[in-house]
């Protein structure tokens, strides 16, 4: 575990991160789980379309409590709302942005990340609210970039950024970045893990130990 110095980030702290990273203009699908917080860190005053899977464009972030509309939901099935302009369409035009390369990213959690930009997020147990593959090998495929979010290790310590993936893929060779509760690591073809950003207190070495592959500081 995370020595006590280390500032290890929240889930909400982990989305705000990878939220400021957004550029402007851009159409971003979120995956369940962590992404799904994404789109409560971004301003109305900054221009960032959030695609949803299950057929929606322009989605907002989580509505208050007491003003939730169960007709309104992510493709978690969990309550969002409706940015100015935004829409609802049917599941087979959302499925033809996500294939025809209109989504600028997509962000997903996942299981493991291997160095390569292997990414391995999905499960078949009965007790998953979400089993199989989902929409995530359309995304992985059609989007024209994947950032995954995720814890960096496993609640017994295991790493989950590894050399390569013990678990089956999703898709091979697509995440581009990896924002984790320790740090923001970039995967560089031919070069693996680059580390672009560490929480406060983090050293390279101890990230290293809570890593299953070979770490490289940028610059």
């Amino acid at each position: 575990m995370p020595d006590q110095a280390v500032a290890v980030l929240s889930r909400n702290q982990m989305a705000k991160r990878l939220a400021d990273d957004i550029p402007e203009g851009w159409c971003v699908n979120l995956g369940i789980g962590i992404p799904t917080l994404v789109a409560d860190h971004v301003p109305e005053s900054r221009e960032v379309l959030f695609q949803s899977e299950n057929g929606i464009l322009g989605m907002g972030p989580a509505p208050e409590k007491g003003h939730e509309d169960f007709w309104l939901i992510n493709a978690g099935k969990q309550p969002v709302t409706l940015r100015p302009g935004g829409s609802y369409f049917h599941h087979a035009d959302s499925f033809s942005m996500i294939r025809g390369g209109h989504i600028d990213l997509c962000v997903l959690g996942a299981f493991e990340v291997a160095e390569n930009g292997d990414i391995a997020n999905w499960a078949t147990s009965e007790n998953d609210s979400a089993p199989a593959v989902g929409g995530a090998m359309d995304l992985a495929a059609g989007a024209k970039r994947l950032w995954v979010i995720m814890e960096h290790t496993t609640k017994d310590g295991r790493p989950k950024i590894v050399e390569r993936c013990a678990y089956p893929l999703t898709a091979a060779g697509v995440v581009t970045r990896v924002y984790t509760n320790l740090a923001v690591l970039d995967v560089v073809p031919g070069k693996g893990f680059v580390v672009r950003d560490m929480a406060p207190g983090l050293t390279l070495e101890a990230l290293q130990a809570r890593t299953g592959a070979t770490l490289h500081a940028a610059g």
